[in-house]
């Protein structure tokens, strides 16, 4: 088994998504979390707690927002802040990749990265590969043109070729 580099540790977000992703930790360690303990406090004092509905369900709100909290905090400490990626062709995070599995004339398109990379705007509409995917992880650095192969869930060995590779603009 290999280790990760530090390219695919990296999440690159522009400042606009990291500025969102900041702007909602702030929020769910501040007033989320007084809301929570707030609501944590007044079910404890409605009694018995072993069937108190909205005591547990304020609990498991809380197991929520910490987790989230978790989740963004490695995020944010593991984010690469930049501009949009240049466009050379270079399979990096930050980039719509459009690859061709070996034998089939279908192509794929997605985005390599993190769901937090997409602006706000519902409309779109791409998947989203982890450059830690087998996938992502076996494209990282390719260019038009080139192969690469990863090893599927399935035990199966995938063989794809690069398409194209352009940065995502939100």
């Amino acid at each position: 088994m290999t280790t990760p580099n530090a390219e695919t540790n990296t999440i690159w977000l522009t400042q606009e998504a990291y500025d969102r992703l900041q702007a909602e930790l702030d929020h769910l360690r501040g007033p989320a979390r007084t809301e929570i303990a707030t609501k944590i406090a007044e079910a404890r004092d409605e009694g018995d707690l072993k069937e108190n509905g909205g005591y547990h369900a304020a609990r498991e709100e809380q197991g929520k927002s910490e987790a989230r909290i978790r989740q963004l905090e490695d995020m944010l400490r593991r984010a690469e802040v930049g501009e949009q990626r240049a466009d050379d062709g270079l399979v990096e995070s930050g980039m719509v990749v459009t690859i061709k599995f070996a034998g089939d004339d279908d192509t794929e398109t997605f985005l390599l990265g993190s769901r937090e990379m997409l602006s706000l705007d519902a409309s779109v509409d791409i998947d989203v590969y982890s450059p830690q995917s087998p996938l992502g992880a076996a494209i990282v650095g390719k260019k038009a043109g080139e192969t690469a192969s990863y090893e599927a869930p399935n035990g199966r060995e995938v063989a794809v070729e690069i398409v194209d590779a352009k940065p995502y603009v939100a």
